[in-house]
């Protein structure tokens, strides 16, 4: 058992550098062939910085493990808010006073609903649920597109594509970060996914466990980080925007790859208690973004300790 917790810890380590290097080495790539910043930031970034959870949740369904596949859809979207601005947010209040904010978190509720939906009446993220889920995202993304190129403007979800230099022309690191990425990338799947999996038969526990706790708060690690840098910052723009729009890529392109994979089953547990949980942490964020409410301090470690209880409780659950 001890060897299989290195071993996770070593794969999510393994799975977030790599994750980096991709996005940085495409992004170069990119600036070298002169591919608009707007659109390296749309596909590139976006994408790229949600490969982890991807990656993770594709090699979870082939290896027959979907339980650690819906966990990481739904913890990481749980960690997202309570945690990634739960944290920060004792630090510095974050504001929703944003231009723009509301639309994309119109997106991400209607996400979560849709995405529950399947789970309530399917019972399963199947193949057309897939095909529905990921056809969200890129009308997602072509929806923004049209939208930055008719109206310029700061948007609080692109605001990300900062923290990557596009200036940075074709070289040798190039090809080393590329390369790095696309082999650490199924590495540290492979070793999070095989040693979740075994962890949770060692443990008595539902493999769904084991994502929604580790895996997910590994894979929302560097919105954590993010978040955390703006909030040092006062730049709540970027905090907000990287949580919502890493929930909307969650739930639409990592949620439409689970489908398109072979499908992720929800067991009576998932239904009963995550799901619902995923569902209500989306509405309260919702709910300050709307009202145009800041995350105070107090809040912040409301949100912190209903994590921790969170994960106390779903812990606690044993049984496969």
């Amino acid at each position: 058992m001890v060897i299989e917790i290195a071993l996770i810890i070593l794969g999510l380590a393994i799975l977030l550098i790599a994750g980096d290097l991709l996005v940085r080495g495409a992004v170069a790539l990119a600036a070298a062939l002169k591919v608009p910043a707007l659109l390296v930031s749309l596909t590139i970034v976006a994408f790229g910085t949600s490969a982890p959870e991807l990656v993770v949740t594709v090699q979870a369904i082939f290896k027959d493990a979907a339980g650690i596949a819906i966990g990481n859809i739904v913890g990481s979207n749980i960690a997202n808010v309570l945690l990634v601005l739960g944290l920060p947010a004792i630090i510095y209040p974050m504001s929703t006073h944003i231009n723009g904010l509301r639309r994309h978190a119109v997106v991400m509720l209607v996400g979560s609903i849709v995405f529950a939906a399947f789970a309530y009446t399917r019972g399963a993220i199947d193949f057309q649920a897939g095909v529905i889920l990921f056809g969200g995202i890129i009308a997602y993304i072509s929806y923004m597109c049209l939208r930055a190129i008719s109206g310029p403007g700061d948007d609080p979800v692109l605001d990300e594509v900062d923290d990557y230099d596009q200036n940075s022309g074709f070289s040798l690191m190039t090809l080393i970060y590329l390369a790095a990425g696309l082999i650490g990338l199924p590495l540290g799947a492979h070793l999070l996914v095989t040693n979740g999996a075994s962890l949770a038969a060692d443990l008595g526990v539902r493999d769904t466990l084991i994502g929604l706790t580790i895996i997910a708060f590994g894979t929302s690690l560097p919105e954590l980080a993010t978040v955390a840098v703006a909030a040092f910052r006062k730049k709540s723009d970027v905090a907000i925007g990287n949580v919502i729009g890493s929930n909307i890529f969650n739930l639409l392109a990592v949620g439409g790859a689970a489908g398109l994979a072979g499908g992720a089953s929800f067991d009576a547990k998932a239904l009963s208690l995550d799901l619902p949980a995923m569902l209500a942490v989306a509405g309260i964020l919702g709910f300050y973004v709307f009202l145009k409410r800041d995350i105070a301090r107090p809040a912040g470690v409301v949100f912190f300790l209903t994590y921790i209880f969170f994960i106390i409780a779903v812990s606690t659950q044993m049984g496969a």
